[in-house]
Protein backbone atom coordinates (compact mmCIF):
# COMPACT_ATOMS: atom_id res chain seq x y z
CA UNK A 1 0.00 0.00 0.00
CA UNK A 2 1.47 3.39 -1.00
CA UNK A 3 2.26 6.03 1.64
CA UNK A 4 -0.41 8.48 0.41
CA UNK A 5 -3.18 5.83 0.62
CA UNK A 6 -2.04 4.75 4.08
CA UNK A 7 -2.15 8.38 5.24
CA UNK A 8 -5.67 8.86 3.84
CA UNK A 9 -6.96 5.76 5.67
CA UNK A 10 -5.25 6.79 8.92
CA UNK A 11 -6.61 10.32 8.49
CA UNK A 12 -10.19 9.04 8.08
CA UNK A 13 -9.80 6.81 11.16
CA UNK A 14 -8.24 9.62 13.23
CA UNK A 15 -11.02 12.08 12.37
CA UNK A 16 -13.72 9.44 12.98
CA UNK A 17 -12.16 8.76 16.37
CA UNK A 18 -12.03 12.49 17.17
CA UNK A 19 -15.84 12.64 17.12
CA UNK A 20 -15.99 10.44 20.22
CA UNK A 21 -12.95 11.86 21.99
CA UNK A 22 -13.12 15.40 23.41
CA UNK A 23 -10.54 17.93 22.15
CA UNK A 24 -7.48 18.03 24.38
CA UNK A 25 -6.06 21.53 24.40
CA UNK A 26 -2.30 21.54 23.85
CA UNK A 27 -1.42 25.22 23.62
CA UNK A 28 -3.41 28.43 23.94
CA UNK A 29 -2.27 31.83 22.67
CA UNK A 30 -4.26 34.69 24.23
CA UNK A 31 -4.09 38.32 23.07
CA UNK A 32 -0.39 38.01 22.17
CA UNK A 33 1.41 41.28 21.42
CA UNK A 34 5.02 41.46 20.25
CA UNK A 35 7.11 44.57 19.59
CA UNK A 36 10.47 45.11 17.88
CA UNK A 37 12.98 47.90 18.42
CA UNK A 38 13.82 49.95 15.33
CA UNK A 39 15.70 53.25 15.38
CA UNK A 40 15.26 53.54 19.18
CA UNK A 41 11.47 53.12 18.92
CA UNK A 42 9.28 50.10 19.69
CA UNK A 43 6.93 49.00 16.88
CA UNK A 44 4.19 46.45 17.49
CA UNK A 45 4.36 43.70 14.85
CA UNK A 46 1.93 41.20 16.41
CA UNK A 47 -1.21 42.96 17.58
CA UNK A 48 -3.18 40.87 20.05
CA UNK A 49 -3.70 37.51 18.33
CA UNK A 50 -5.47 34.52 19.95
CA UNK A 51 -5.74 30.86 18.88
CA UNK A 52 -5.66 27.28 20.24
CA UNK A 53 -4.00 24.10 19.06
CA UNK A 54 -5.39 20.75 20.22
CA UNK A 55 -3.55 17.45 20.52
CA UNK A 56 -3.51 15.60 17.20
CA UNK A 57 -4.46 18.71 15.22
CA UNK A 58 -2.66 20.54 12.41
CA UNK A 59 -3.27 24.29 12.42
CA UNK A 60 -2.06 26.29 9.43
CA UNK A 61 -0.79 29.83 10.01
CA UNK A 62 -0.76 31.67 6.69
CA UNK A 63 0.16 35.17 5.55
CA UNK A 64 2.71 37.19 3.61
CA UNK A 65 6.26 37.98 4.73
CA UNK A 66 6.11 40.48 7.58
CA UNK A 67 2.64 39.40 8.72
CA UNK A 68 4.00 38.06 12.03
CA UNK A 69 3.90 34.29 11.36
CA UNK A 70 7.51 33.43 12.18
CA UNK A 71 7.66 35.97 15.02
CA UNK A 72 4.70 34.20 16.65
CA UNK A 73 6.45 30.83 16.35
CA UNK A 74 9.66 32.23 17.84
CA UNK A 75 7.65 33.62 20.76
CA UNK A 76 6.19 30.16 21.42
CA UNK A 77 9.70 28.66 21.26
CA UNK A 78 11.15 31.39 23.50
CA UNK A 79 13.62 32.37 20.79
CA UNK A 80 12.84 36.07 20.32
CA UNK A 81 16.04 38.17 20.46
CA UNK A 82 16.09 39.79 23.91
CA UNK A 83 17.60 43.16 23.02
CA UNK A 84 15.46 43.90 19.99
CA UNK A 85 12.08 42.36 20.80
CA UNK A 86 9.66 41.89 23.65
CA UNK A 87 6.30 40.34 24.43
CA UNK A 88 4.36 43.31 25.70
CA UNK A 89 1.02 41.62 26.25
CA UNK A 90 -0.86 38.34 26.36
CA UNK A 91 -0.13 34.76 27.40
CA UNK A 92 1.11 31.53 25.79
CA UNK A 93 -0.21 28.63 27.88
CA UNK A 94 1.20 25.12 27.42
CA UNK A 95 -1.01 22.32 28.80
CA UNK A 96 1.04 19.34 29.99
CA UNK A 97 -2.22 17.60 30.94
CA UNK A 98 -5.81 18.68 31.58
CA UNK A 99 -5.04 20.00 35.08
CA UNK A 100 -1.43 21.15 34.68
CA UNK A 101 -0.46 24.18 32.60
CA UNK A 102 2.24 26.81 32.47
CA UNK A 103 2.47 30.32 30.98
CA UNK A 104 5.54 30.18 28.71
CA UNK A 105 5.88 33.96 28.65
CA UNK A 106 6.70 33.91 32.38
CA UNK A 107 9.68 31.52 32.01
CA UNK A 108 13.31 32.55 32.16
CA UNK A 109 15.73 31.18 29.53
CA UNK A 110 17.15 28.54 31.89
CA UNK A 111 13.67 27.17 32.64
CA UNK A 112 12.65 27.29 28.97
CA UNK A 113 15.41 24.83 28.01
CA UNK A 114 13.54 21.92 29.57
CA UNK A 115 10.53 22.63 27.33
CA UNK A 116 12.32 23.56 24.10
CA UNK A 117 13.02 20.44 22.03
CA UNK A 118 11.35 18.27 24.65
CA UNK A 119 7.75 19.54 24.78
CA UNK A 120 7.89 21.94 21.81
CA UNK A 121 10.13 21.36 18.77
CA UNK A 122 10.64 23.33 15.58
CA UNK A 123 11.50 22.61 11.95
CA UNK A 124 13.12 25.70 10.47
CA UNK A 125 12.60 27.02 6.94
CA UNK A 126 16.17 26.67 5.69
CA UNK A 127 17.81 23.38 6.77
CA UNK A 128 21.21 24.40 5.38
CA UNK A 129 21.50 27.26 7.85
CA UNK A 130 19.71 25.44 10.69
CA UNK A 131 22.14 22.50 10.58
CA UNK A 132 25.75 22.91 11.72
CA UNK A 133 27.84 22.68 8.51
CA UNK A 134 30.94 21.28 10.27
CA UNK A 135 29.19 18.52 12.24
CA UNK A 136 27.87 15.25 10.87
CA UNK A 137 24.07 14.98 10.68
CA UNK A 138 23.81 11.96 12.96
CA UNK A 139 25.84 13.63 15.71
CA UNK A 140 23.62 16.72 15.60
CA UNK A 141 20.44 14.67 16.16
CA UNK A 142 22.18 12.56 18.81
CA UNK A 143 23.18 15.70 20.70
CA UNK A 144 19.50 16.71 21.03
CA UNK A 145 18.60 13.25 22.39
CA UNK A 146 21.45 13.22 24.94
CA UNK A 147 20.52 16.69 26.27
CA UNK A 148 16.98 15.62 27.18
CA UNK A 149 17.39 11.89 27.94
CA UNK A 150 19.61 9.98 30.36
CA UNK A 151 20.74 7.28 27.95
CA UNK A 152 24.09 6.04 26.59
CA UNK A 153 25.61 7.20 23.30
CA UNK A 154 25.04 3.72 21.84
CA UNK A 155 21.32 3.90 22.67
CA UNK A 156 21.16 7.47 21.36
CA UNK A 157 22.75 6.44 18.05
CA UNK A 158 20.27 3.59 17.69
CA UNK A 159 17.44 6.06 18.29
CA UNK A 160 18.85 8.39 15.59
CA UNK A 161 19.00 5.54 13.06
CA UNK A 162 15.40 4.58 13.92
CA UNK A 163 14.31 8.20 13.38
CA UNK A 164 16.16 8.39 10.05
CA UNK A 165 14.36 5.24 8.96
CA UNK A 166 11.02 6.67 10.14
CA UNK A 167 11.44 9.85 8.09
CA UNK A 168 12.19 7.66 5.04
CA UNK A 169 15.85 8.62 4.57
CA UNK A 170 17.76 6.24 2.27
CA UNK A 171 20.98 4.51 3.41
CA UNK A 172 20.65 5.66 7.03
CA UNK A 173 24.23 4.76 8.04
CA UNK A 174 25.60 6.95 5.24
CA UNK A 175 23.27 9.83 6.17
CA UNK A 176 24.32 9.49 9.82
CA UNK A 177 27.97 9.99 8.82
CA UNK A 178 27.31 12.71 6.22
CA UNK A 179 27.78 16.46 6.55
CA UNK A 180 24.79 18.67 5.57
CA UNK A 181 26.43 19.80 2.29
CA UNK A 182 26.55 16.16 1.14
CA UNK A 183 22.75 15.84 1.21
CA UNK A 184 19.99 17.14 -1.05
CA UNK A 185 17.50 19.78 0.14
CA UNK A 186 14.81 17.16 0.79
CA UNK A 187 17.21 14.94 2.74
CA UNK A 188 18.38 17.86 4.90
CA UNK A 189 14.77 18.71 5.68
CA UNK A 190 14.13 15.09 6.72
CA UNK A 191 17.12 15.27 9.07
CA UNK A 192 15.56 18.40 10.60
CA UNK A 193 12.24 16.56 11.04
CA UNK A 194 14.06 13.64 12.69
CA UNK A 195 15.79 16.10 15.05
CA UNK A 196 12.46 17.74 15.92
CA UNK A 197 10.90 14.33 16.69
CA UNK A 198 13.89 13.04 18.64
CA UNK A 199 12.43 13.84 22.10
CA UNK A 200 8.78 13.01 21.32
CA UNK A 201 7.43 16.60 21.53
CA UNK A 202 3.76 17.38 22.12
CA UNK A 203 3.83 20.34 19.71
CA UNK A 204 5.77 20.58 16.45
CA UNK A 205 6.19 23.98 14.79
CA UNK A 206 6.99 23.74 11.06
CA UNK A 207 8.11 27.17 9.80
CA UNK A 208 7.91 27.22 5.98
CA UNK A 209 9.45 23.70 5.82
CA UNK A 210 8.73 23.20 2.10
CA UNK A 211 9.14 26.70 0.60
CA UNK A 212 12.46 26.08 -1.19
CA UNK A 213 11.70 22.46 -2.19
CA UNK A 214 10.57 20.99 -5.50
CA UNK A 215 6.85 20.22 -5.74
CA UNK A 216 7.51 16.46 -5.66
CA UNK A 217 9.80 16.67 -2.61
CA UNK A 218 7.31 19.09 -1.03
CA UNK A 219 4.48 16.57 -1.43
CA UNK A 220 6.61 13.82 0.12
CA UNK A 221 7.49 16.02 3.12
CA UNK A 222 3.83 16.99 3.62
CA UNK A 223 2.77 13.31 3.49
CA UNK A 224 5.53 12.48 5.97
CA UNK A 225 4.46 15.18 8.46
CA UNK A 226 0.83 14.05 8.16
CA UNK A 227 1.75 10.43 8.86
CA UNK A 228 3.87 11.44 11.89
CA UNK A 229 1.07 13.61 13.27
CA UNK A 230 -1.43 10.76 12.94
CA UNK A 231 0.95 8.13 14.37
CA UNK A 232 1.99 10.09 17.48
CA UNK A 233 -1.06 12.31 17.94
CA UNK A 234 1.08 15.44 18.20
CA UNK A 235 -0.14 18.94 17.45
CA UNK A 236 1.45 20.80 14.53
CA UNK A 237 1.55 24.54 13.85
CA UNK A 238 2.31 24.69 10.12
CA UNK A 239 3.48 28.11 8.92
CA UNK A 240 3.49 29.03 5.23
CA UNK A 241 2.53 31.75 2.74
CA UNK A 242 1.04 29.17 0.35
CA UNK A 243 -2.66 28.37 0.85
CA UNK A 244 -2.33 25.45 -1.57
CA UNK A 245 0.01 23.74 0.89
CA UNK A 246 -2.31 24.52 3.82
CA UNK A 247 -5.19 22.86 1.94
CA UNK A 248 -3.16 19.66 1.62
CA UNK A 249 -2.13 19.28 5.25
CA UNK A 250 -4.09 21.39 7.79
CA UNK A 251 -7.32 20.82 9.75
CA UNK A 252 -7.77 24.49 10.64
CA UNK A 253 -6.32 27.67 9.20
CA UNK A 254 -5.48 31.09 10.65
CA UNK A 255 -4.95 33.97 8.19
CA UNK A 256 -2.58 36.65 9.47
CA UNK A 257 -2.31 40.13 7.93
CA UNK A 258 -0.07 42.90 9.30
CA UNK A 259 0.10 41.26 12.72
CA UNK A 260 -3.64 40.65 13.08
CA UNK A 261 -5.84 37.60 12.53
CA UNK A 262 -8.31 38.49 9.77
CA UNK A 263 -9.87 35.04 9.39
CA UNK A 264 -9.73 31.59 10.99
CA UNK A 265 -11.71 28.37 10.94
CA UNK A 266 -11.91 24.89 9.44
CA UNK A 267 -9.85 24.63 6.26
CA UNK A 268 -12.78 23.84 3.96
CA UNK A 269 -14.90 26.66 5.43
CA UNK A 270 -12.15 29.23 4.83
CA UNK A 271 -11.23 27.92 1.37
CA UNK A 272 -14.72 27.55 -0.06
CA UNK A 273 -16.33 30.49 1.73
CA UNK A 274 -13.65 33.11 2.54
CA UNK A 275 -15.02 36.17 4.31
CA UNK A 276 -12.10 38.63 4.33
CA UNK A 277 -10.82 40.40 1.20
CA UNK A 278 -7.21 39.50 2.08
CA UNK A 279 -8.02 35.76 2.20
CA UNK A 280 -9.84 36.03 -1.13
CA UNK A 281 -6.77 37.76 -2.59
CA UNK A 282 -4.38 35.07 -1.34
CA UNK A 283 -6.56 32.33 -2.80
CA UNK A 284 -6.77 34.10 -6.17
CA UNK A 285 -3.05 34.95 -6.46
CA UNK A 286 -1.73 31.51 -7.40
CA UNK A 287 -1.57 30.86 -11.17
CA UNK A 288 -4.65 28.80 -12.08
CA UNK A 289 -4.17 25.49 -13.89
CA UNK A 290 -7.46 25.19 -15.78
CA UNK A 291 -7.70 28.70 -17.30
CA UNK A 292 -5.23 31.28 -18.65
CA UNK A 293 -5.93 34.83 -17.41
CA UNK A 294 -4.18 37.71 -19.14
CA UNK A 295 -3.18 39.04 -15.70
CA UNK A 296 -3.10 37.33 -12.32
CA UNK A 297 -5.29 38.80 -9.62
CA UNK A 298 -3.39 40.13 -6.59
CA UNK A 299 -4.21 40.84 -2.95
CA UNK A 300 -4.29 44.60 -3.67
CA UNK A 301 -7.07 44.00 -6.22
CA UNK A 302 -9.28 42.64 -3.44
CA UNK A 303 -8.23 45.05 -0.68
CA UNK A 304 -9.11 48.04 -2.88
CA UNK A 305 -12.72 46.77 -2.98
CA UNK A 306 -12.78 47.36 -6.73
CA UNK A 307 -14.49 44.67 -8.78
CA UNK A 308 -11.87 43.24 -11.15
CA UNK A 309 -12.96 41.51 -14.32
CA UNK A 310 -10.67 38.62 -15.20
CA UNK A 311 -9.76 38.72 -18.91
CA UNK A 312 -8.94 35.28 -20.28
CA UNK A 313 -6.68 34.39 -23.21
CA UNK A 314 -8.59 32.03 -25.49
CA UNK A 315 -7.06 29.01 -27.21
CA UNK A 316 -7.59 30.73 -30.56
CA UNK A 317 -5.74 33.88 -29.45
CA UNK A 318 -2.86 31.79 -28.08
CA UNK A 319 -2.65 29.77 -31.31
CA UNK A 320 -2.63 32.93 -33.44
CA UNK A 321 0.16 34.42 -31.32
CA UNK A 322 2.20 31.21 -31.61
CA UNK A 323 1.80 31.15 -35.39
CA UNK A 324 3.41 34.61 -35.51
CA UNK A 325 6.14 33.71 -32.98
CA UNK A 326 7.27 30.53 -34.67
CA UNK A 327 7.14 31.81 -38.24
CA UNK A 328 10.44 33.68 -37.65
CA UNK A 329 14.03 32.49 -37.35
CA UNK A 330 15.18 31.45 -33.85
CA UNK A 331 17.01 34.09 -31.80
CA UNK A 332 18.97 31.42 -29.91
CA UNK A 333 19.80 27.85 -30.90
CA UNK A 334 21.10 25.23 -28.48
CA UNK A 335 22.37 22.10 -30.23
CA UNK A 336 23.46 18.88 -28.46
CA UNK A 337 24.66 20.83 -25.40
CA UNK A 338 26.44 18.79 -22.74
CA UNK A 339 27.89 20.08 -19.46
CA UNK A 340 30.05 18.03 -17.10
CA UNK A 341 31.23 18.68 -13.55
CA UNK A 342 34.38 17.22 -12.04
CA UNK A 343 33.54 15.66 -8.66
CA UNK A 344 36.76 13.84 -7.86
CA UNK A 345 40.46 14.28 -8.67
CA UNK A 346 43.61 12.34 -7.82
CA UNK A 347 46.32 13.76 -5.56
CA UNK A 348 48.11 15.07 -8.67
CA UNK A 349 45.02 16.79 -10.13
CA UNK A 350 44.06 14.13 -12.67
CA UNK A 351 40.29 13.88 -13.17
CA UNK A 352 39.00 10.70 -11.55
CA UNK A 353 35.23 11.13 -11.71
CA UNK A 354 32.78 13.35 -13.64
CA UNK A 355 29.06 13.93 -13.47
CA UNK A 356 27.04 14.73 -16.60
CA UNK A 357 24.81 17.64 -15.53
CA UNK A 358 23.33 18.29 -19.01
CA UNK A 359 23.25 15.56 -21.64
CA UNK A 360 23.01 16.49 -25.35
CA UNK A 361 20.15 18.99 -24.98
CA UNK A 362 18.73 20.78 -28.04
CA UNK A 363 16.11 23.53 -28.35
CA UNK A 364 15.39 26.88 -30.05
CA UNK A 365 14.30 30.18 -28.52
CA UNK A 366 12.35 32.72 -30.62
CA UNK A 367 12.11 36.51 -30.28
CA UNK A 368 9.19 37.45 -28.00
CA UNK A 369 8.81 33.91 -26.65
CA UNK A 370 8.81 32.67 -23.06
CA UNK A 371 10.42 29.24 -22.97
CA UNK A 372 9.85 27.38 -19.70
CA UNK A 373 12.42 25.00 -18.22
CA UNK A 374 10.94 22.84 -15.46
CA UNK A 375 12.18 19.93 -13.35
CA UNK A 376 13.38 18.92 -9.91
CA UNK A 377 16.58 20.23 -8.31
CA UNK A 378 19.62 18.73 -9.98
CA UNK A 379 17.89 18.16 -13.34
CA UNK A 380 20.22 20.61 -15.14
CA UNK A 381 17.90 23.57 -15.82
CA UNK A 382 20.03 26.20 -14.02
CA UNK A 383 23.18 24.69 -15.57
CA UNK A 384 21.70 25.33 -19.03
CA UNK A 385 21.05 28.97 -18.10
CA UNK A 386 24.62 29.43 -16.89
CA UNK A 387 26.03 27.73 -19.99
CA UNK A 388 24.05 30.11 -22.24
CA UNK A 389 25.48 33.05 -20.26
CA UNK A 390 28.95 31.49 -20.60
CA UNK A 391 29.36 31.48 -16.82
CA UNK A 392 30.37 27.82 -17.08
CA UNK A 393 32.04 25.89 -19.89
CA UNK A 394 30.21 23.30 -21.95
CA UNK A 395 31.76 19.90 -22.65
CA UNK A 396 30.29 19.72 -26.17
CA UNK A 397 27.56 21.13 -28.37
CA UNK A 398 26.75 24.58 -29.71
CA UNK A 399 25.06 27.71 -28.32
CA UNK A 400 24.28 30.00 -31.27
CA UNK A 401 22.99 33.53 -30.63
CA UNK A 402 22.19 35.68 -33.69
CA UNK A 403 24.49 33.53 -35.82
CA UNK A 404 27.45 33.62 -33.38
CA UNK A 405 28.57 30.52 -31.50
CA UNK A 406 28.86 31.75 -27.90
CA UNK A 407 30.96 28.86 -26.61
CA UNK A 408 33.71 29.74 -29.08
CA UNK A 409 33.83 33.47 -28.28
CA UNK A 410 36.14 34.89 -25.62
CA UNK A 411 37.28 38.24 -24.17
CA UNK A 412 35.96 41.58 -25.31
CA UNK A 413 33.68 40.14 -27.99
CA UNK A 414 31.93 37.93 -25.41
CA UNK A 415 31.61 40.86 -22.98
CA UNK A 416 29.78 42.88 -25.65
CA UNK A 417 27.36 40.01 -26.36
CA UNK A 418 26.64 39.56 -22.64
CA UNK A 419 24.91 42.94 -22.79
CA UNK A 420 22.16 41.23 -24.80
CA UNK A 421 21.65 38.25 -22.47
CA UNK A 422 20.86 39.10 -18.85
CA UNK A 423 19.71 37.13 -15.80
CA UNK A 424 17.31 37.66 -12.90
CA UNK A 425 18.61 35.59 -10.00
CA UNK A 426 16.57 33.43 -7.62
CA UNK A 427 17.56 35.13 -4.38
CA UNK A 428 16.92 38.91 -4.29
CA UNK A 429 18.75 39.11 -0.95
CA UNK A 430 22.17 37.75 -1.94
CA UNK A 431 22.17 39.02 -5.55
CA UNK A 432 22.22 42.70 -4.50
CA UNK A 433 25.36 44.28 -3.05
CA UNK A 434 24.39 45.50 0.47
CA UNK A 435 26.98 48.30 0.28
CA UNK A 436 25.54 49.89 -2.85
CA UNK A 437 22.36 51.95 -3.04
CA UNK A 438 19.81 50.60 -5.49
CA UNK A 439 20.58 53.55 -7.77
CA UNK A 440 24.26 52.52 -7.87
CA UNK A 441 23.29 48.86 -8.35
CA UNK A 442 21.17 49.56 -11.44
CA UNK A 443 23.65 52.15 -12.77
CA UNK A 444 26.65 49.80 -12.55
CA UNK A 445 26.01 47.85 -15.81
CA UNK A 446 25.49 51.19 -17.62
CA UNK A 447 28.96 52.30 -16.49
CA UNK A 448 30.58 48.96 -17.40
CA UNK A 449 29.17 49.07 -20.94
CA UNK A 450 29.58 52.87 -21.42
CA UNK A 451 25.91 53.35 -22.26
CA UNK A 452 25.63 57.05 -21.36
CA UNK A 453 28.31 59.79 -21.41
CA UNK A 454 27.65 61.22 -17.94
CA UNK A 455 26.17 60.42 -14.52
CA UNK A 456 23.21 62.77 -14.98
CA UNK A 457 21.90 60.85 -18.00
CA UNK A 458 22.57 57.53 -16.27
CA UNK A 459 20.58 58.64 -13.23
CA UNK A 460 17.66 59.69 -15.44
CA UNK A 461 17.75 56.22 -17.04
CA UNK A 462 17.85 54.49 -13.63
CA UNK A 463 14.87 56.47 -12.32
CA UNK A 464 12.96 55.59 -15.49
CA UNK A 465 13.72 51.88 -14.87
CA UNK A 466 12.60 52.13 -11.24
CA UNK A 467 9.28 53.58 -12.35
CA UNK A 468 8.84 50.80 -14.92
CA UNK A 469 9.07 48.15 -12.19
CA UNK A 470 6.70 49.95 -9.81
CA UNK A 471 9.22 51.84 -7.64
CA UNK A 472 9.96 55.58 -7.67
CA UNK A 473 12.74 58.19 -7.69
CA UNK A 474 12.59 58.72 -3.91
CA UNK A 475 14.00 55.21 -3.45
CA UNK A 476 17.11 55.84 -5.58
CA UNK A 477 19.44 56.41 -2.57
CA UNK A 478 18.12 53.62 -0.36
CA UNK A 479 20.01 50.39 0.38
CA UNK A 480 18.75 46.81 -0.28
CA UNK A 481 18.01 46.11 3.41
CA UNK A 482 15.39 48.87 3.34
CA UNK A 483 13.21 46.93 0.88
CA UNK A 484 10.93 43.89 1.11
CA UNK A 485 11.66 40.68 -0.81
CA UNK A 486 9.25 41.58 -3.60
CA UNK A 487 10.74 45.07 -3.94
CA UNK A 488 14.27 43.63 -4.08
CA UNK A 489 13.20 41.29 -6.86
CA UNK A 490 11.83 44.32 -8.75
CA UNK A 491 15.24 45.99 -8.30
CA UNK A 492 16.87 42.85 -9.75
CA UNK A 493 14.50 43.08 -12.71
CA UNK A 494 15.29 46.78 -13.20
CA UNK A 495 19.01 45.97 -13.21
CA UNK A 496 18.51 43.27 -15.86
CA UNK A 497 16.53 45.75 -18.02
CA UNK A 498 19.19 48.47 -17.81
CA UNK A 499 21.08 47.27 -20.90
CA UNK A 500 17.89 46.58 -22.92
CA UNK A 501 18.77 42.89 -23.43
CA UNK A 502 17.29 40.65 -26.09
CA UNK A 503 17.05 37.60 -23.82
CA UNK A 504 16.42 37.52 -20.05
CA UNK A 505 17.00 34.30 -18.11
CA UNK A 506 14.69 34.15 -15.07
CA UNK A 507 16.35 31.60 -12.81
CA UNK A 508 13.78 30.63 -10.13
CA UNK A 509 13.11 34.37 -9.89
CA UNK A 510 9.77 34.03 -8.07
CA UNK A 511 10.23 30.80 -6.06
CA UNK A 512 11.23 32.59 -2.82
CA UNK A 513 8.36 35.10 -2.97
CA UNK A 514 4.95 35.09 -1.27
CA UNK A 515 2.15 34.00 -3.63
CA UNK A 516 0.69 37.52 -3.76
CA UNK A 517 4.08 39.15 -4.45
CA UNK A 518 4.80 36.36 -6.93
CA UNK A 519 1.63 37.29 -8.83
CA UNK A 520 2.73 40.95 -8.97
CA UNK A 521 6.19 40.02 -10.32
CA UNK A 522 4.75 37.60 -12.92
CA UNK A 523 2.35 40.33 -14.11
CA UNK A 524 5.27 42.77 -14.30
CA UNK A 525 7.38 40.34 -16.37
CA UNK A 526 4.49 39.81 -18.81
CA UNK A 527 3.84 43.57 -19.06
CA UNK A 528 7.51 44.22 -19.85
CA UNK A 529 7.50 41.43 -22.42
CA UNK A 530 4.47 42.94 -24.16
CA UNK A 531 5.83 46.51 -24.02
CA UNK A 532 9.44 45.83 -25.07
CA UNK A 533 9.31 42.49 -26.90
CA UNK A 534 11.59 40.72 -24.40
CA UNK A 535 12.39 37.04 -24.73
CA UNK A 536 12.44 34.97 -21.54
CA UNK A 537 13.93 31.64 -20.58
CA UNK A 538 11.89 30.95 -17.46
CA UNK A 539 13.44 28.41 -15.11
CA UNK A 540 11.43 26.99 -12.19
CA UNK A 541 10.56 23.79 -10.33
CA UNK A 542 6.94 24.99 -10.00
CA UNK A 543 5.04 23.61 -12.98
CA UNK A 544 1.95 25.79 -12.37
CA UNK A 545 4.05 28.98 -12.64
CA UNK A 546 5.95 27.70 -15.70
CA UNK A 547 2.71 26.66 -17.42
CA UNK A 548 1.18 30.10 -16.85
CA UNK A 549 4.22 32.01 -18.10
CA UNK A 550 5.36 29.81 -21.00
CA UNK A 551 4.62 29.50 -24.67
CA UNK A 552 6.71 26.35 -25.03
CA UNK A 553 7.87 24.19 -22.15
CA UNK A 554 10.76 21.77 -21.64
CA UNK A 555 10.57 19.14 -18.88
CA UNK A 556 13.98 17.98 -17.65
CA UNK A 557 15.08 15.01 -15.58
CA UNK A 558 18.67 14.08 -14.66
CA UNK A 559 20.19 16.28 -17.37
CA UNK A 560 17.93 15.05 -20.17
CA UNK A 561 14.88 16.51 -21.89
CA UNK A 562 12.04 14.06 -21.24
CA UNK A 563 9.26 16.15 -22.78
CA UNK A 564 9.06 19.26 -24.95
CA UNK A 565 6.14 21.13 -26.50
CA UNK A 566 3.37 23.71 -26.09
CA UNK A 567 2.84 24.38 -22.35
CA UNK A 568 -0.94 23.84 -22.22
CA UNK A 569 -0.69 20.65 -24.30
CA UNK A 570 1.95 19.15 -22.01
CA UNK A 571 -0.18 19.84 -18.94
CA UNK A 572 -3.38 18.51 -20.56
CA UNK A 573 -1.74 15.41 -22.02
CA UNK A 574 1.63 14.55 -20.42
CA UNK A 575 3.56 11.89 -22.32
CA UNK A 576 5.83 10.65 -19.51
CA UNK A 577 5.27 9.38 -15.98
CA UNK A 578 7.76 11.95 -14.69
CA UNK A 579 5.70 14.87 -16.05
CA UNK A 580 2.53 13.30 -14.61
CA UNK A 581 4.30 13.11 -11.24
CA UNK A 582 5.23 16.82 -11.40
CA UNK A 583 1.65 17.78 -12.31
CA UNK A 584 0.08 15.64 -9.57
CA UNK A 585 2.37 17.24 -6.96
CA UNK A 586 1.14 20.81 -7.62
CA UNK A 587 -0.73 22.15 -4.56
CA UNK A 588 -4.24 22.96 -5.78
Amino acid sequence: MCLSLQIKLLYIFAHSYSFIMPDKKLIQVEDLKISFLRQKQWFEVVKGISFDINKGEIVGLVGESGSGKSVTSLAIMGLLPEKYSKINGGKITLYENQDDSIDLTSLKEKDYQSFRGNKIAMIFQEPMTALNPVQKCGKQVMEMILIHNKISKTEAKQRVLELFKEVLLPDIERIYNSYPFELSGGQKQRVMIAMALSCNPDLLIADEPTTALDVTVQKTILDLLKSIQIKYGIGILFITHDLGVIKQIADKVIVLYKGEIVEKGEVNDVFYNPKHSYTKGLLASRPPIDIRPKRLLTVSDFLSNEVKTEILITKEQRKENHNLLYSQEPLLKVKDLSVEYVVEKTLFGKIKKKVIAVNKVSFDVFKGETLGLVGESGCGKTTIGRAILQLIDSASGQIIFEGKQLNEIKGEELRKIRKDIQIIFQDPYSSLNPRLTIGQTIEEPLIVHNIFPNSKERKTRVISLLEKVGLDASQYDRYPHQFSGGQRQRIGIARSLALEPKIIICDESVSALDVSVQAQVLNLLNDLKNDFGFTYIFISHDLSVVKYMSDMMIVMQKGNIVEQGEADSIYANPQTQYTEKLISSIPV
